[in-house]
């Protein structure tokens, strides 16, 4: 995989800007999410590349808000369902560590080891928060095998899993995907699943009428993060990797579901939910159409 272009303090620029929507969302009387460690680990820096972003895609704070809504319905009805270990691939400022905490469930953050220092830096500094509520599993992903790093950190590829890939596909080449979900359906148990979130081709390739399309795309790569990877259809490379159970969801879908609205200018139609597994009895469905 590539690595994000990291801030001064190490952090992914977008990881930090995520969080700082996660932190807003959270605030508001009507919120889609609840992150109460957000905001504090965003800061001043990560409001700032929020309030420049918002001039691109104005609705992206609605948009990440569905998105963790819907990943923290994936976990809880995973983990309803017996699955005790918990992967959150390129973690960023993933708290989900501590805010789904349950008995006998072991959470593993794997990401690039200079935002890996960085988290660790910011939540040293949230005396509510427990970091050892997570293994915290540096990789470089250019130079090593995740899932070879995750067994170092006692994780058990042999018992299923939940792997949260999000906010991660679009900046990796194609071969990247492919390789990663494949590494998930062949070497990990069979009832595994993964829920990733992937953009459609027109918006990573820069095929677009609108200024505002233009722009939200733009301003990523303005970021150092430009994006690399979309699809009109991963089906097929769903079902090449290994996976043979897939739920696939437009952000137009889970927002009229969990909001009752839809509204064609928040450009939800460009972006795309999956969750799939090589043979779980069934994929959890809390959170999805």
């Amino acid at each position: 995989m590539l690595q994000a272009r990291q801030t001064e303090r190490g952090a992914s620029r977008t990881a930090v800007m995520v969080a700082a929507y996660r932190g807003r969302a959270t605030g508001r009387d009507d919120r889609v999410c609840d992150d109460p460690w957000a905001a504090a680990l965003a800061g001043e820096e990560g409001l700032a590349f929020a309030a420049k972003y918002d001039e691109a895609f104005p609705a992206v704070e609605l948009w990440l808000a569905l998105r963790t809504r819907v990943l923290d319905g994936q976990v809880r009805a995973r983990i309803a369902d017996g699955i005790r270990q918990i992967v959150l691939l390129g973690a960023g400022l993933d708290t989900r560590a501590q805010r789904l905490a349950s008995e006998g469930v072991r959470y593993f953050e794997v990401d690039h080891p200079a935002s890996q220092a960085d988290k660790l830096e910011r939540l040293a500094r949230l005396p509510s928060y427990d970091r050892a509520v997570a293994a915290y599993v540096p990789c470089d992903f250019e130079q090593d095998d995740f899932l070879d790093r995750l067994v170092a950190h006692r994780f058990d590829p042999k018992l299923p899993a939940l792997f949260v890939w999000e906010g991660v596909t679009y900046y990796l080449p194609e071969a990247s995907v492919l390789s990663t979900l494949h590494r998930i359906a062949t070497a990990t148990a069979p009832a595994s699943v993964v829920a990733f979130d992937y953009a459609r081709k027109k918006f990573v390739h820069g095929e677009l009428r609108h200024e505002k399309d233009i722009a939200a795309r733009d301003r990523v790569a303005e970021m150092g993060e430009p994006l690399r990877y979309g699809t009109d259809d991963i089906l097929p490379l769903l079902h090449d990797a290994g996976f043979r159970r897939v739920r696939l969801s437009s952000f137009d879908e889970l927002c009229l579901n969990l909001t009752g609205t839809y509204e064609r200018a928040r450009m939800f139609r460009f972006q795309q939910l999956g969750v799939a597994s090589v043979a779980a009895d069934r994929l959890a469905s809390e959170g999805l159409p």
